[in-house]
C-alpha cells in the first residue's frame, strides 16, 4: 500500500511542530473478541490482555495500545462482576454472562479503538481492515438492525477559539454534501447517535458576526447540544479545555477529554471489498482544508446563511448543488481510488 493514496490536510502539524494524530474507532460484528485481537496482533504485534469478557487491550503494538470493547454499558457492568475474584455464585454469573454476550452481539457492535496515529500513517490501518474482513467482519449494511460507524478523532492544530470555530463552520457548510458522498446507511440515519445540529444553532455559528470567546463558544454549544449524539461531537474537546465545567453540565462517563474533535458520521462498511478508510478520511480532509481557508469559509458561510432563510431550503436541494459546484471549482476534496 502507498501512503500517497491517503489525501492529507493542508495543516499536517500542530502549532508546536509535531505531526497531527488521529484516533479511529471501528464498529463491527461477525467476529469474537479473540478473533479481532488476533487480527490486531498479526498486523502490528503486541500482546492481548483480557480485562473482562467485554474488554481486551492489545498492548505494546508498534502503533501503540489498542482496545476492543463491546459497546454495551449494561453488559460491561455484568462483565466487571464476572471476574475470578468473585468466587461466590461464579458458575451462575458465568452462565448469565454467556447468555448476555450472545444476545447482545446480535445487535451491539464490537468496537476497535486505535491509539492516536499520525495522520500520515493512517494507511497502516487498512492492513487491519483487510484482515478483519477476511476473518468475517460485518459492517452496517449487512443487516437492517446494524447501525455501525467509524469515528475519527482528529487532533486539532491548536485549541484556539478561532480554530475550533472554523472547523465547526466548515463542517456545517459541507454536511449535506458529506452525507451524499458517504451514502449514509438508512438505519444509521434513523438512530439518534449521529443527529445533526438544529437550524437555530447552525444559524448562530455560521453568522460571521459571531465572534465568541472560548468560554462563550463552549457555553453556547452546551446550551444547544447537551448530548454526545451529534454528527460532530465537541464534548471531548470542550471537556479537555474545561473538564470541571463540562461535567457539571452533563453527567456522562463516556465523554473522554482529549484535544480532538469527535467525527461520528461515517459508515463502517467493512465487509465491502472496495471499502477502507481512504475516502472516509478524504471527506474529512475537505472539512480540514475549508477550515484552513478563511476567505473561502467566510464566503461559504454567507451563502449558507442566505440558503437557510429560504422556506424551501430543506426540500429543494439547491444548497447541496451549490456546495457541489464549490467543491468542483476548488481543491478541497480529492477522491482516493483503490
Amino acid at each position: 500500500m502507498n501512503v500517497k493514496k491517503f489525501w492529507m490536510p493542508i495543516q499536517e502539524k500542530t502549532d508546536n511542530g509535531k505531526l497531527r494524530r488521529v484516533g479511529v474507532e471501528i464498529e463491527l460484528a461477525g467476529l469474537k473478541a479473540d478473533e479481532i485481537a488476533h487480527c490486531i496482533v498479526s498486523s502490528f504485534g503486541g500482546k492481548a490482555v483480557i480485562h473482562t469478557p467485554t474488554e481486551i487491550n492489545i498492548e505494546a503494538t508498534r502503533l501503540g495500545d489498542f482496545t476492543i470493547e463491546l459497546d454495551s454499558n449494561s453488559v460491561k457492568a455484568l462483565a466487571e462482576k464476572n471476574t475470578p475474584q468473585q468466587e461466590e455464585h461464579s458458575n451462575l454469573r458465568k452462565f448469565a454472562m454467556d447468555i448476555a454476550m450472545r444476545a447482545t452481539e446480535q445487535f451491539v457492535p464490537w468496537e476497535v479503538v486505535t491509539p492516536p496515529i499520525a495522520m500520515t500513517g493512517l494507511v497502516e490501518l487498512n492492513t487491519l481492515i483487510e484482515k478483519l474482513r477476511s476473518a468475517g467482519a460485518l459492517g452496517t449494511r449487512h443487516a437492517p438492525h446494524y447501525a455501525f460507524g467509524v469515528h475519527l478523532n482528529p487532533e486539532l492544530p491548536n485549541i484556539q477559539v478561532d480554530t475550533i470555530l472554523n472547523y465547526l463552520r466548515a463542517f456545517l457548510c459541507l454536511y449535506d454534501w458529506i452525507v451524499t458522498q458517504e451514502k449514509l446507511d438508512t438505519t444509521r440515519k434513523l438512530t439518534p447517535y449521529i443527529n445533526h445540529f438544529k437550524k437555530d444553532y447552525i444559524s448562530l455559528v455560521i453568522d460571521t458576526n459571531y465572534r465568541p470567546t472560548l468560554e462563550q463558544l463552549i457555553d453556547d454549544y452546551l446550551d444547544h447540544n447537551l448530548t454526545r449524539n451529534r454528527s460532530l461531537d465537541l464534548l471531548p474537546l470542550f471537556a479537555y479545555i474545561d473538564e470541571k465545567w463540562v461535567r457539571s453540565q452533563i453527567d456522562d462517563e463516556r465523554i473522554k477529554a482529549r484535544p480532538t474533535l469527535h467525527y461520528r458520521l461515517p459508515n463502517c462498511d467493512i465487509d465491502n471489498p472496495s471499502w477502507d478508510l481512504k475516502n472516509t478520511f478524504a471527506l474529512w480532509v475537505a472539512v480540514e482544508n475549508l477550515a484552513a481557508n478563511s476567505q473561502g469559509l467566510a464566503s461559504l458561510c454567507h451563502a449558507y446563511q442566505e440558503h437557510l432563510e429560504r422556506l424551501t431550503h430543506p426540500l429543494d436541494g439547491k444548497w447541496l448543488q451549490f456546495v457541489r459546484d464549490y467543491i468542483d471549482s476548488s481543491n478541497l476534496y480529492k477522491q482516493c481510488h483503490v
